[in-house]
């Protein structure tokens, strides 16, 4: 439904203590209706027409994706990447207080968006989907601190059938040590700690314009789409001003944008 006039466009301080505990925090019906259908328009364009910079299911190589682009489904697209640039839609979404205001609440004012990360429309299509294993998404990022926040707006409904996200809660405050993780930085379950962070496991259902912020440090993994319909988020991460990147890494390689 619409964002009511009455939303705050803040955090309560029982929220924002919930977040510092679990590493995350969904947020019902923040996005308006009408922002929402203007996103899908500008994913269903771009996606019919493999406009822009697309990363595609046979690229990362997870269980269930095609194994190239000539093999049956190698086209599938998992993500339009640069998402920012696509259309002006996404300017006026990212100024919108219901997002900056809370976004300053976690990380301080002013608050910087990479566009290196993320700052995508995610798609996850009927049969040539793939399984996400349990990772961090600071993985690959190159920044002093792991302290980023990511804002994934959902455009579809998102179900455990259709591949919605999972989070291992308080997962962003443990140390994590190399024989936690696997030779792609995927958490090893079989462990004694990832067994018990397992069991804490919470799905992330939701509905169009439900918002889920997530520590980008707090484990998350996804299966594969089951349904018949294609499910579609938008997906950016956020920083403290004095987080910045570290130069000549892929982290520093585009510019950012200062939300104020």
């Amino acid at each position: 439904m619409s964002t009511a006039q009455n939303i705050s466009t803040e955090f309560s301080a029982d929220e924002q203590t919930r977040f510092r505990e679990s590493g995350f925090l969904i947020c019902r019906g923040l996005i308006a209706d009408e922002d929402v259908a203007a996103i899908r328009t500008v994913a269903e364009r771009d996606l019919v027409e493999c406009r822009g910079d697309i990363e595609y299911e046979c690229d990362v190589r997870y269980p269930g994706a095609p194994e190239s682009p000539q093999a049956a489904g190698g086209r599938t697209v998992r993500r339009l990447r640069q998402a920012f640039s696509r259309d002006p839609v996404f300017a006026r979404l990212l100024k919108q207080p219901v997002l900056v205001d809370r976004l300053k609440q976690l990380l301080g004012s002013p608050v910087v968006m990479p566009l290196a990360h993320h700052n995508c429309i995610m798609t996850k299509h009927p049969r040539y989907s793939s399984d996400t294993g349990w990772h961090q998404d600071t993985r690959y990022w190159s920044f002093p601190s792991g302290d980023l926040v990511n804002v994934w707006i959902a455009l579809t409904e998102e179900s455990e059938e259709n591949g919605c996200l999972r989070l291992l809660p308080g997962t962003h405050r443990a140390e994590i040590r190399p024989q936690h993780l696997d030779e792609r930085q995927f958490l090893r379950t079989e462990t004694p700690d990832g067994r018990a962070w397992l069991e804490s496991a919470v799905t992330a259902e939701l509905s169009p314009g439900d918002v889920l912020f997530f520590h980008a440090r707090c484990f998350h993994s996804a299966t594969r789409n089951f349904t018949d319909r294609t499910k579609f988020s938008a997906v950016f991460t956020f920083r403290r001003m004095d987080n910045p990147p570290i130069a000549g890494t892929r982290s520093a390689s585009l510019p950012e944008l200062l939300l104020q």
